[in-house]
């Protein structure tokens, strides 16, 4: 084993880690956002953020990427590194030094709406003339987006039912072509949708425990 290099490695996590702490750190930020990797999409809780840096908690296992995509609500990315881990959470420093400030108040250009995930489920929708299947296209913790060859008329009340979702009343809201927009009659808490994701993308996720 090359132990120069081991200790290299150490010190340059260190020496991150020191200048992470030495930013200017917004510790009240609690905000959630969106964490994407090649095991997939998954949502996190930004805890601080500083110019360098930014540290959040998740709500199941890490993805084993030390290099992800932070998207925030606005739809804003951010390519960050892996400083540390301790179990659930964690600290990453930023490629680029970012504006505290703009990432806080999050500027927004498009109508605001809550985080989505592009996940593929295999979705049952139910009406009183008889089953349909679909996919989803992107869910988030009030609606979905799906695909379905069947027809819908706009405001028509279905009952939705798919992996890791339990069955959802939902009304559609938009049509365009074979896709629909549905929105939930219950809106799922962001632990419920951060555990769908992880079971649905990655179940092993589930099954590790914070130290």
């Amino acid at each position: 084993m090359d132990y120069s290099a081991a200790l290299n490695a150490d010190d340059r996590n260190e020496a991150d880690a020191v200048e992470l702490r030495g930013a200017p750190r917004f510790t009240s930020l609690i905000r959630a956002a969106k964490i994407v990797s090649g095991q997939g999409e998954f949502l996190c809780v930004i805890r601080d953020v500083s110019a360098t840096g930014i540290s959040f908690r998740s709500f199941h296992a890490l993805p084993d990427d030390t290099k992800l995509a932070l998207e925030l609500q606005n739809g804003e990315s951010y390519e960050i590194t892996e400083v540390r881990r301790d179990g659930f959470e964690a600290s990453y420093r930023f490629e680029e030094p970012v504006e505290v400030e703009k990432l806080i108040h999050e500027t927004w250009n498009f109508p605001k709406r809550q985080l989505r995930l592009n996940l593929a489920i295999p979705l049952t929708i139910s009406t009183l003339s008889g089953k349909a299947q679909a996919t989803t296209v992107n869910l988030s913790q009030q609606g979905a987006r799906v695909e379905c060859d069947e027809a819908f008329a706009i405001d028509q009340r279905l009952a939705v039912t798919g992996e890791g979702l339990p069955e959802t009343r939902a009304t559609v809201r938009w049509r365009r072509d074979a896709e629909y927009g549905l929105v939930f009659d219950n809106t799922l808490s962001l632990r419920e949708f951060a555990m769908l994701a992880a079971a649905v993308q990655c179940p092993g996720m589930l099954q590790e425990q914070p130290l």
